[in-house]
């Protein structure tokens, strides 16, 4: 469905983008991440035909963003980071001048436009001039405008941005219908919990190039480093401790202030992991919790984008 090819962009010596290729597949939510100016925005506006290349190429439901560009245009709904909107029109008015401008006829809008304003919750708005909504509104209004011509690929940059929390939520709810009417969709942002929510699967960019791809658990994986355990133990703690201290695997334990509790940091495999559960029970030790601590998102993301190399 969308297809990159060694995509670049450089302004003289600066590289915005560099090289970069991704294959993602016909109904797939894919969550582009990465820092302001690592080259999402980059990406977005030469997919949408609206920047061109320096080199490489891309393609979106087979059509070539550099050959045929109207019909790439056809296959696709694009929302910028920053969009523009008509502050004198209404709510409909605003969609039956994009509807009217894709060569939709009247009177399929009438029947379009009222189906697209539910879809994004704002039925009670259609009349209500632009200007006066809310931000999260009117991202929810862009949104209607980049399905007005009923595209197979949605391409939205930074959705969510400036949103509040409840805001937040409904773009997301959202997004799951869209995926849900099979639409593809590629959706950036800067905060990775966020995407991680809604996505099926991740890229991360840094400095124009993607320096990770895959699921949320994938991309958690391939970070080379330890796992932080988290045991409860019932009876004496001081020789359960010692048990663990003695395994190679196991660093830095601690006691913790809860009672019973040990920490420990684990180098080991998963299955040198459920092999150090069994010989603990098998000790005679009584444990009543053995849980690893869920890796932190913020951190994953800053690992990765600190060089940490990938296998």
């Amino acid at each position: 469905m969308i297809e990159i090819i060694d995509l670049t962009k450089r302004y003289g010596n600066f590289t915005a983008l560099d090289s970069l290729h991704l294959q993602i597949e016909k109904g797939t939510v894919f969550g582009f991440v990465g820092q302001n100016g690592a080259g999402k925005s980059t990406t977005f506006s030469i997919l949408a035909t609206l920047l061109a290349p320096t080199s490489g190429t891309a393609f979106i439901n087979g059509y070539n963003i550099l050959n045929e560009p109207k019909m790439v245009r056809r296959q696709l709904g694009y929302m910028p980071d920053f969009f523009g909107v008509y502050d004198q029109l209404k709510a409909n008015e605003y969609l039956h001048f994009y509807g009217a401008s894709y060569g939709i006829p009247f009177s399929e809008r009438q029947n379009l436009i009222p189906q697209l304003l539910d879809l994004v919750n704002l039925t009670h708005k259609q009349d209500s001039y632009v200007d006066l909504l809310s931000r999260g509104m009117k991202q929810r209004l862009c949104l209607a405008r980049s399905l007005i011509h009923d595209p197979e690929v949605l391409i939205l940059d930074e959705p969510a941005s400036g949103l509040d929390p409840r805001a937040r939520v409904e773009m997301r709810e959202i997004l799951k219908e869209l995926k849900h009417m099979g639409k593809t969709i590629l959706i950036s942002s800067h905060i990775l919990p966020e995407l991680a929510e809604m996505c099926d699967c991740l890229g991360i960019i840094d400095q124009g190039r993607l320096v990770a791809e895959g699921s949320v658990s994938d991309i958690q994986d391939k970070l080379k480093g330890e796992r932080v355990i988290i045991v409860k133990i019932i009876g004496e703690i001081e020789k359960a401790a010692q048990f663990f201290e003695d395994d190679p695997n196991v660093s830095k334990l601690s006691i913790g202030e809860a009672e019973n509790t040990m920490q420990f940091t684990y180098k080991g495999t998963d299955y040198e992991q459920t092999e150090l559960l069994k010989r603990a029970i098998n000790h005679k030790i009584a444990i009543s919790s053995f849980s690893e601590v869920e890796t932190d998102l913020e951190d994953v993301f800053m690992e990765i984008t600190r060089g940490v190399e990938l296998s």
